[in-house]
């Protein structure tokens, strides 16, 4: 992953991802905290995100791009220094422009710290609701889209 995900520190996990699921994970650092010494939400909302959107990337035929358009997290437990956390998005159902996406975020053992559900539009160069440029490659996998028939 590239830009603002490398710096956020965690990353997609190949064995966890596949067609219309994704799976990002990495370990709590110092950066990630918030003054109250947990992490801090946004970093729950970047996590969740990047596991749901990535579910719906896995899923885009070529001259296809999809964005966030709605995204509802909720935070049900805190997370520390050190600890272990992974996001697994599900696409529940893709349209022609709209996917239905569900998230939960997990601590090493298994404990839900949080779920989320949200919206991701999908534009398409063939039937002419986007001409811009393309991604250079899948957020899920690293390499170029070949996917969906």
């Amino acid at each position: 992953m590239e830009g603002f995900h490398r710096e956020v520190g965690f990353s997609i996990d190949p064995r966890g991802t596949g067609r219309g699921h994704c799976t990002v994970s990495g370990r709590v650092e110092p950066r990630h905290l918030n003054i109250n010494g947990v992490v801090h939400g946004g970093v729950y909302a970047t996590i969740l995100d990047t596991a749901m959107g990535g579910a719906v990337v896995s899923l885009l035929a070529d001259g296809e791009v999809t964005a966030t358009a709605s995204l509802y997290v909720e935070f049900l437990r805190p997370a520390r220094e050190g600890q272990e956390l992974r996001a697994r998005g599900e696409v529940v159902r893709r349209g022609r422009h709209l996917a239905f996406v569900e998230g939960n975020l997990l601590e090493g053992d298994g404990k839900r710290l949080s779920q989320a559900h949200g919206t991701w539009y999908i534009w398409s160069r063939e039937d002419g609701t986007w001409s811009g440029p393309g991604p250079r490659t899948s957020e899920a996998s690293g390499q170029p889209r070949r996917r969906r028939k």
